[in-house]
């Protein structure tokens, strides 16, 4: 068994800066060094990204057209590992190559993958009504089928449906902020424990999401890096009050991992642009080292 890394220099806001930056600054911190420890056999390097554009569309979103177009690329590198026997660790980078990565499951599979979702936001707000028009906003609730009429049709099409039974919500604390702007929330559609919860017991919490997300053969992991507080991790675009500790998130994924069954990460959200000393970069690599440990170890 191998680890394959891919990383996806993508941001939603349409620009080149930022959280795009992250695979090629966690490269340089060490990444593939670091994963090589775990059994890392394939690097796939990057996705190709097309010049993007900060235009948002009239369907609410900044640059569909070319996420489309990237969530594609994503979606066949991601087949083509699973395909040649690799689980997979995939960089980003924002939150919507998850998207890609689990249309790429399905493809070889023929059904999707149940969905473990480690984020610090319910990341389901319809495009409108988005106060960004980043598609960072909304992939989970396109992915449970809210809000997409909309879209346009080219990204429509890579947006497979979940089964909400099948999906898991760790860490999210930002229902007051969804309350205040009348967007509804995951609560009751998809299980759902905010950061307190899982802080308070993450090794269970974990446990128990895998319990619902692998009721079918395989599972997906993803960990959105804004679920730290902003002392463990203040290189985010989006901070928030609470948040989990870097010893509760690695609890939390250790956990998981070890039930077995998980097809491979995305991991998302890393801005290098606000680690100017590179010290946080190395935290995240040695983060996702010890994800391909644990991909490894239950493969």
């Amino acid at each position: 068994m191998t680890i394959a890394l891919l990383g996806v220099p993508t941001n939603s806001s349409g620009t080149k800066d930022g959280v795009a930056r992250a695979p090629r600054a966690l490269r340089e911190a060490g990444l593939a060094l670091r994963l090589g420890r775990a059994g890392l056999l394939v690097d796939l390097g990057d996705t190709h990204a097309d010049e993007p554009s900060p235009a948002r569309g009239s369907d609410g979103v900044i640059d569909a057209g070319n996420l489309a177009v990237t969530l594609a690329r994503v979606r066949a590198q991601v087949a083509d590992a699973l395909r040649q026997g690799h689980r997979l660790v995939v960089v980003g980078g924002d939150c919507p190559i998850l998207i890609g990565a689990l249309a790429g499951c399905a493809d070889v599979s023929g059904t999707l993958p149940g969905l473990l979702f480690v984020d610090g936001h319910e990341d389901a707000w319809s495009p409108h009504a988005s106060t960004t028009g980043e598609a960072a906003d909304m992939e989970l609730g396109w992915l449970l089928g809210r809000s997409t009429d909309g879209v346009k049709a080219a990204l429509r099409a890579q947006i497979p449906r979940l089964d909400p039974v099948r999906v898991a919500v760790l860490g999210a604390r930002d229902r007051k902020e969804l309350d205040d702007a009348g967007v509804a929330s995951l609560v009751g559609v998809v299980s759902l424990l905010d950061d307190t919860a899982v802080r308070a017991d993450p090794s269970g919490a974990a446990l128990a999401a895998v319990r619902r997300v692998a009721l079918g053969p395989d599972w997906w992991l993803h960990v959105d890096l804004d679920v730290l507080s902003s002392d463990a991790l203040p290189a985010v675009d989006y901070p928030q009050d609470g948040g989990l500790s870097w010893s509760d998130l690695a609890t939390l994924t250790g956990s998981a991992l070890a039930a077995g069954g998980c097809l491979g990460a995305t991991v998302t959200i890393f801005n290098p642009d606000l680690d100017p000393d590179g010290r946080y970069a190395r935290a995240v690599v040695e983060f996702i080292g010890g994800l391909a440990d644990g991909l490894e170890a239950r493969a």
